[in-house]
């Protein structure tokens, strides 16, 4: 079997972070890690029960996904967010495909039923497909010595996930795997699908134009 570390950041995730850490044991790994940044809730406490080795760090989910690299036992790592689950035989998948590429994703759906959402998960993968820069909710994966030679994710408030997906497809071969994780939508159904999808694109944009990413995060939150 692949040796697979999981990393999961988290802040007051007490209603999914269960879900997420079985799924990455049911998907092959070897051991998750969920580095939280200062959850008041249940969190730490639900994430340990699910089997899950728990660190506390500062409140950055880039720095939270770095402290969690750094302390992986295993020589590929799947950043996982709380709300989202890993297929089966992902970690086997994913130890295969670094043996041909330096990073990659998974394909995505949504766990909740709706028009909107099926048409924003195949957006994405389209989207995904072109590109080939998996964004954080797709599962992104890399060799863990190549994540430490890189740099691992830029410590800055949003677009980590981003910012790195583009630096590995400059640096070599990006890989989709043809597997799909589950995300929520809760997002778009709380804001909206065509309001969420134009904040989105709207935030690389102005991203790839320079401007402040300590901006850009307070606009993205509020």
């Amino acid at each position: 079997m692949s040796s697979v570390s999981v990393i999961i950041p988290t802040l007051n995730e007490e209603e999914w972070i269960a879900g997420a850490v079985e799924s990455a044991f049911a998907a092959g790994a070897n051991e998750v890690i969920v580095a939280d940044g200062g959850s008041d809730d249940r969190t730490t406490r639900k994430a340990t029960a699910a089997g899950a080795r728990v660190l506390l760090g500062e409140r950055m989910r880039a720095k939270q996904s770095n402290l969690g690299a750094h302390a992986a036992s295993h020589g590929n790592l799947i950043f996982l967010h709380a709300d989202t689950h890993l297929p089966a035989g992902a970690a086997e998948a994913v130890g295969e495909a670094l043996q041909h590429a330096d990073f990659g994703g998974f394909r995505i759906r949504f766990l909740e039923t709706s028009r909107g959402l099926t048409f924003a998960a195949a957006a994405i993968n389209l989207r995904t497909r072109i590109s080939r820069c998996p964004w954080g909710d797709q599962a992104q994966f890399i060799r863990r010595e190549t994540f430490l030679e890189v740099g691992g994710f830029k410590e800055m408030p949003l677009m980590e996930d981003y910012e790195l997906a583009v630096r590995m497809k400059r640096r070599g071969l990006t890989t989709i795997l043809p597997m799909t994780v589950t995300t929520s939508g809760r997002r778009f159904l709380r804001k909206g699908f065509v309001r969420t999808a134009a904040h989105n694109w709207r935030t690389v944009i102005r991203y790839r134009l320079g401007a402040d990413v300590d901006d850009l995060a307070r606009s993205y939150r509020r």
